[in-house]
């Protein structure tokens, strides 16, 4: 796993403005899913392991693993958009390499390329016992920057 110093941490406003969106997801508050690092064009996502985020054999459920994923994909690309624009999946594909044990998966994205219209994102996530981090899924996201609407 790559070490996060090399990343910046993000400016206040744009970890504001990530923070702010990211609470009102209420799937991933429902997950208790929390973002522990912002920096232009990365995020990581941490999920802590609960019975509510499991399959029948007690790994990680893919559904879970997947959604913290895409999120951590979609805020990686909003930490390099415009203050006035959303974040939206058009499309993303996730490999599960192995099953996701520990106390925690951690999921991380990773702008690749950065476009006006479409961005598309790396997507890790780790299995993380201890201090032990192991790759369980890997994927790839395209996302689109648009308007923000009030609603």
């Amino acid at each position: 796993m790559e070490d996060e110093k090399q990343y910046e941490q993000a400016d206040a406003d744009v970890r504001k403005r990530i923070l702010e969106s990211f609470e009102r997801q209420g799937l991933m508050r429902h997950l208790d899913a929390r973002i522990t690092h912002i920096a232009p064009g990365r995020v990581r996502i941490v999920l802590p392991h609960r019975p509510e985020v499991t399959q029948q054999n007690g790994y990680f459920h893919a559904g879970a693993t997947s959604a913290v994923a895409d999120s951590a994909g979609g805020y990686a690309a909003f930490t390099l958009f415009p203050e006035d624009t959303d974040v939206l999946t058009v499309e993303y594909k996730i490999n599960l390499l192995a099953p996701a044990v520990g106390d925690r998966i951690e999921a991380v994205g990773t702008v690749v390329k950065s476009g006006r219209t479409l961005t598309v994102c790396q997507l890790e996530v780790f299995g993380v016992q201890d201090d032990r981090h192991t790759l369980v899924a890997a994927g790839q996201q395209t996302l689109i920057r648009v308007n923000r609407t009030e609603r």
